[in-house]
């Protein structure tokens, strides 16, 4: 009878182990999803920024020459800001299309990605 309660305990104690084990492999790899999703992100904002910058510089030449060519600067500046306005309404009216479906790709894709740990342990070689 006393080795039934021994084995009984035994085994409680191993569940309980198995038990806190899962749970942190769980809370590890919702860490790891995380820090991809973030870093992804970050990736994304870095370049959206970069492109941004150019597109403002390239966007202000441009209204500049097209001012110059009409023998007045604001004129340029209205027609390339009515140019933007357009496009503004053409992704507002599109924008689960233009932005919303891309990055729930994004954000989903990587909650669904494998690791291949071969290819993991291989690139360290």
């Amino acid at each position: 009878m006393e080795n039934i309660a021994t084995n009984i305990e035994k085994l409680y104690e191993k569940a309980e182990n198995y038990t806190k084990t899962s749970i942190d492999l769980v809370k590890l790899k919702a860490i790891d999803k995380t820090s991809e999703i973030i870093s992804s992100l970050a990736v994304v904002i870095s370049i959206a920024f970069i492109v941004a910058i150019f597109s403002l510089f390239l966007n202000i030449g441009i209204a500049l020459w097209i001012g110059d060519e009409l023998n007045n600067t604001y004129l340029g500046f209205f027609i390339v800001s009515g140019f933007y306005f357009l496009v503004g309404i053409i992704i507002y009216i599109n924008r689960r299309t233009f932005i919303k479906v891309p990055i729930d790709n994004l954000i989903v894709g990587k909650l669904l990605e494998k690791k291949d740990r071969t290819n993991n342990e291989n690139n360290l070689k």
